[in-house]
């Protein structure tokens, strides 16, 4: 399979309130990931299971093709004083789906959870994935069941719904080709400003059939990696450059105008913003391959370009478009934040929805992994365990849930488990648990609102467990 990108290169989201220690929301999404507990598994009249096939002893992957993929059942809520619970783990459990109910006594377990719904965080914005070239080329080159059944997964009531989709704006290092939309020189009015095939072609068609399938309202945000090459200080699309010049001046309004350009451009074919972010890892590509397209920033001069010229653009454009920063890596937090806005994690977003079986394509070979692998040649397309964590997430935690204070009865160095809990717009709660160990770890939860759960947490596992509170 692909190798690992080793970290995530989406952008965080941010939100209203810190996030503490072992319920940092974002810490324990990243994670990649025999004893039954007190639940009974429950048949779902539509769910289909996982097909698996093997990569060696430990790696396993679900197969989906034209004809056959595995599908979850739209989220329903349980009865008041029942919960469901949703696991997946290293043993094989892909997203297995079992019921149980609360008791108002519990025999003391080693690890204790609970819940408190009066200590609440930031707001959630959601969790989602980034439709690159790369992306996009793998999608589209799969028969166009297989295409529907990938696209299905992410966003339907049937897989994992992701609600938010990250888009490349220009090239990136996965696409086929370094280009951008303005590629005349001195072009300061962007005159000549034109969308390129792979957006008319493949992204913009991929956009309208995920948002179809979606019940969830989609946000998109889109990302530059480069300006134009007579924009950046080396003249050259890829490569290291800057922007020519400092905030305010000529280049800089012009980089600013190709924001709105792009936003113009893409509404025309009905196709809407929620957000813009700055620019693409602006400091970790300077660690990266000499050849990577990219626009190098500081936090400072970032700030400065979106306060003289980013800012205002956008304000008096026809659109209604956020900005965001950080799509960089999290060694920057808190740091870069600090700088430019001093706000706090409130979603994740994945790097490219699909990718072939070397992890691209990528011009630069850049190559990494991706919660779907396609293979072109089979007309097949694998599920990662990464795609079911990130479901663990993005299915049962819907936009508007708040982060809720969680408290463990005790440090364990040898038993603790993360968790996040929160409380859904519809009042139900979620509570998120990661075992790491490579053996199960009891543990109970309590809602002081509902009562005692006493579970297990497998070895080398992940569980969402989903209730009602009143």
């Amino acid at each position: 399979m692909a190798r690992s990108a080793g970290t995530v290169s989406g952008p965080l989201l941010w939100g209203a309130k810190p996030s503490h220690g072992s319920e940092d929301l974002a810490s324990l999404v990243r994670l990649r990931g025999r004893r039954r507990s007190c639940c009974s598994r429950s048949q779902s009249r539509g769910a289909r299971p996982c097909s698996p096939k093997y990569f060696g002893r430990d790696s396993m992957v679900c197969v989906c093709n034209a004809t056959y993929c595995d599908t979850l059942d739209p989220v329903v809520l349980p009865a008041p004083g029942a919960y469901v619970k949703y696991e997946s783990s290293k043993a094989g459990k892909r997203l297995e789906r079992s019921e149980g109910s609360f008791r108002r006594g519990l025999h003391a377990p080693g690890l204790l959870l609970t819940l408190n719904a009066s200590e609440l965080y930031q707001h959630v914005k959601g969790f989602g994935g980034s439709l690159s070239d790369a992306a996009a080329l793998n999608i589209l080159g799969l028969s166009r069941p297989a295409q529907d059944r990938l696209l299905r997964s992410y966003f339907s009531e049937a897989g994992i719904e992701y609600n938010l989709v990250r888009l490349p704006m220009g090239c990136s290092d996965f696409s086929e080709r370094p280009y951008s939309y303005a590629d005349i020189p001195h072009d300061y009015e962007l005159r000549h400003f034109k969308l390129a095939e792979e957006d008319t072609r493949m992204k913009i068609p991929i956009l309208h059939r995920a948002l179809a399938m979606s019940k969830r309202p989609l946000s998109l945000y889109a990302s530059p990696w480069t300006a134009p090459a007579w924009m950046k200080s080396n003249g050259d699309i890829r490569g290291k450059g800057s922007l020519k010049g400092q905030a305010g001046d000529k280049y800089h309004r012009a980089w600013a105008s190709y924001f709105v350009k792009f936003l113009d451009e893409y509404a025309k074919r009905n196709v809407t913003f929620w957000a813009v972010t700055a620019q693409n890892e602006p400091l970790a590509t300077l660690l990266a391959p000499a050849k990577l397209p990219t626009v190098i920033f500081t936090a400072a001069q970032q700030r400065d370009f979106i306060l003289r010229n980013l800012g205002p653009a956008l304000a008096q454009s026809a659109h209604r478009t956020r900005i965001i920063i950080l799509d960089d890596q999290r060694i920057h937090l808190p740091a870069w934040a600090q700088v430019v806005l001093n706000h706090f994690v409130a979603g994740w977003t994945d790097w490219n929805l699909a990718l072939d079986l070397q992890g691209g394509p990528n011009w630069v070979r850049n190559y990494v992994d991706s919660p779907i692998i396609v293979d072109r040649s089979k007309d097949v397309f694998y599920k990662q365990p990464m795609f079911y964590h990130l479901g663990h997430f993005s299915k049962f935690i819907p936009e508007g849930s708040r982060r809720m204070g969680l408290a463990s009865s005790r440090k364990c160095p040898l038993c603790d488990l993360e968790h996040v809990a929160l409380l859904r717009p519809d009042g139900a709660a979620v509570l998120v648990v990661l075992n790491r160990f490579p053996w199960d770890v009891p543990f109970g939860i309590s809602d002081p609102a509902v009562g005692f759960i006493e579970a297990v947490a497998p070895a080398n596992s992940i569980q969402t467990y989903l209730w009602q509170r009143q």
